[in-house]
């Protein structure tokens, strides 16, 4: 499974990408509006720090033409921006008319499996199911990622399914056990996939075991 970053913090994504552990970034605008700068600078940046790999930049618009018009736009920021737009009829219909021109879509906002069927067959090249939200609402977000990745495998969409709205490192896990083919992952939970308590006190046995040895190495 892939992973994106989550965010529009560069300097997280500059230390994510020198260790090769992300394939892409997805920002919104309240993420953008976070950092207090233009758009279009924070954008260039990220993608300069991603040399070629996706960044999702999401246009505001709600109307179709609108949409199309300022994701030609984000597009022209560099040839690694892929455009993000909300899963409605219009969104759709931005879709596949950027689609149409070889540009990559990523349709977000996604709660239910028919809403991914539709985006896979406007020509979108990731679905982002939001699994926290649904959640929050006491409904399974990770039965919605199981039951897309089964249609998708069905019919042999290109459509890659972008497991979003990650809250824990279980839900980490259970996309990839699923079978999602990217999750967009928070910076800090990103270093939190690292802890373990029986990490923490191996660590801590093996370096009072050395100290008595007296050795050293440097």
């Amino acid at each position: 499974m892939k992973l994106f970053v989550d965010t529009a913090d560069t300097k997280a994504i500059a230390e994510l990408a020198e260790m090769g552990l992300i394939d892409g970034v997805t920002t919104n605008p309240s993420l953008i509006m976070k950092s207090g700068r233009d758009i279009f600078e924070v954008v260039r940046e990220i993608c300069d720090l991603m040399e070629g790999m996706p960044v999702s930049a999401e246009v505001v618009a709600t109307n179709a033409g609108e949409m199309e018009a300022e994701g030609l736009k984000l597009k022209e920021i560099a040839s690694n921006v892929v455009v993000k737009v909300p899963l409605t009829w219009d969104g759709l219909k931005a879709c596949r008319r950027l689609s149409g021109q070889g540009i990559e879509v990523n349709v977000t906002l996604c709660f239910s499996a028919n809403q991914a069927l539709l985006a896979a067959k406007s020509g979108a090249t990731y679905i982002s199911p939001f699994i926290g939200r649904l959640d929050d609402i006491n409904l399974d977000g990770m039965e919605l990622i199981e039951d897309i990745v089964e249609i998708y495998e069905n019919y042999e969409f290109d459509t890659q399914v972008l497991a979003a709205s990650i809250r824990t490192a279980n839900h980490v896990r259970d996309a990839a056990k699923i079978g999602a083919h990217v999750a967009t992952v928070p910076p800090d939970l990103i270093k939190k996939l690292t802890l373990h308590p029986l990490t923490d006190k191996g660590l801590a046995s093996f370096l009072a075991d050395w100290k008595k040895s007296g050795g050293e190495i440097l």
